[in-house]
């Protein structure tokens, strides 16, 4: 026997201990149900995670709905994706721009209402099986809408409904009652280095 051929004797013995170990613990797994999931943290990828979800959804038939609380003011590539879909995907862009941009805090508060209504309404039809409330974090960080407000809706959704929520910034109230949440971590950006945003990364 050779050297590759105890290694590979090892490592295929490994491996099905743990193919065991992960059989046994997938049976305990038995649950299915809608889930609230949380996309934060200052690195890049949150909305695309979602998005990526999304095309998972298209591809089993689940209705889904894109609410964008602050974006809306440019033509992305995932709108162009989305809009081929009509049928089971819908990507409303709501927003009119990061509040430095606008510099209207009433009309902020106003579209973000305006978009949560919307959102609300997709959430507690059972029709919509995912919905994703783009960049609502950043709305509820700067309190253009009662956080409370929000968890209650979560609480009372559909059972089989999936809500995806991104942005920096998550509060910790709807941290602690989400099911899955993920921190983006920044190790190293381009636009520190002069790139700009660029088509088919950011939008």
């Amino acid at each position: 026997m050779t050297d590759q051929d105890g290694i590979n004797a090892r490592h295929n013995a490994k491996m099905k201990k743990v193919q065991a170990a992960r059989g046994k613990m997938m049976e305990k797994k038995t649950i299915e149900r809608g889930l609230v999931i949380v996309h934060t943290g200052k690195g890049k990828g949150k909305s695309t995670a979602a998005f990526g979800m999304v095309c998972r959804a298209i591809g089993h038939g689940f209705k889904t709905s894109i609410i964008q609380f602050i974006k809306g003011a440019m033509t992305t590539g995932e709108q162009v994706v989305f809009d081929a879909f009509p049928d089971v995907v819908e990507m409303r862009p709501m927003g009119e721009g990061f509040t430095w941009d606008t510099q209207d805090r009433a009309r902020d508060i106003a579209k973000a209402r305006e978009a949560w209504e919307a959102a609300k309404a997709r959430i507690m039809d059972p029709e919509w099986k995912m919905v994703v409330c783009d960049e609502l974090n950043i709305v509820l960080r700067y309190d253009y809408l009662p956080v409370d407000e929000v968890l209650e809706t979560l609480r009372n959704k559909p059972a089989d409904t999936h809500v995806i929520i991104t942005g920096r910034n998550a509060p910790e109230a709807l941290i602690a009652m989400a099911d899955l949440v993920t921190e983006m971590e920044q190790v190293k950006h381009p636009f520190k280095s002069g790139v700009k945003a660029q088509a088919g990364i950011e939008f």
